[in-house]
């Protein structure tokens, strides 16, 4: 048994919850519920609706994706098929990279199919945004669902039971999403101004969120409304490197908190 079996039985069961059709058929009216707001302004670059659009699904994708991510590993230990699983040779990495994989096709299923609505309806009716916004929006929601769900792999590595995801989820969607522009301003306050771009550098970096909303806002054109501090964030991504770094760090990120939870279901593992 390998990470392909893994992947195969989690898209079976991603496909038979019913959190995932929930899931499709909140995205489904949100995004079309988008497309309204985008038909309002037609076009294509950063404008105050395109940014509205990017904190409107930057609030339901993560939680959503840390929600169905950490339910997935904690639903094992509950059920006990981890057990049953543990008895077939299979590596740990095998199981969790497995599960990340099946986990990515299923909420990208979700994801792709909603957007693919709103871009016939907008077709259908002569408005919204051009192909371009509507394919940067949906590299948008991808970039969130990979980064969260290895996230969201790790809450339930750690997590015993569901309640303890929902709450470790709900606490790093909260932070990373919510309470960021707070924590930028203590944390930040108290420096030296000579330290505050790169320790906001730094930061950014470790927020899944906010490193990918401002990678969009800059190739949308918007790079401009970041302000003076992210003038060299601005102009790294937005060269011609700026989609290869971008891509660099998030393959490191979803690597890091990957590998932590592996480490950490290994060692679950053989401390039972």
């Amino acid at each position: 048994m390998n990470a392909v079996h893994v992947a195969r039985r989690e898209i079976k069961l991603g496909f038979r919850n019913p959190w995932s059709y929930s899931f499709l058929v909140l995205f489904t009216i949100f995004s079309l519920l988008l497309l309204l707001i985008g038909a309002q302004s037609p076009g294509g670059g950063y404008t105050s609706t395109t940014g509205s659009m990017l904190s409107l699904i930057l609030y339901l994708l993560p939680l959503m994706t840390l929600l169905i991510g950490s339910f997935s590993l904690t639903a094992e230990k509950e059920e006990g098929s981890w057990q049953l699983l543990a008895v077939y040779p299979l590596r740990t990495s095998s199981f969790v990279f497995g599960k990340y994989a099946g986990l990515s096709l299923v909420l990208g299923a979700i994801v792709a199919f909603a957007f693919g609505a709103s871009g016939v309806a907008g077709a259908l009716a002569g408005g919204g945004f051009d192909l371009r916004t509507l394919l940067l929006f949906l590299a948008f929601s991808l970039l969130l669902v990979l980064l969260y769900l290895a996230v969201a792999l790790l809450i339930g590595t750690v997590a015993a039971n569901r309640w303890q995801a929902l709450t470790y989820a709900v606490a790093f969607w909260f932070f990373t999403v919510i309470g960021w522009p707070t924590l930028l301003i203590a944390s930040l306050g108290y420096l030296p101004y000579l330290w505050i771009k790169p320790a906001l550098t730094a930061l950014t970096l470790l927020n899944p969120a906010e490193l990918v909303r401002l990678f969009v806002v800059v190739r949308l054109g918007g790079g401009s409304i970041l302000g003076p501090d992210y003038y060299r964030w601005v102009e790294v991504m937005a060269g011609g490197w700026g989609p290869l770094l971008f891509a660099g760090i998030c393959l490191a990120w979803i690597a890091g908190a990957g590998g932590i939870a592996v480490w950490a279901w290994e060692r679950g593992r053989r401390h039972g």
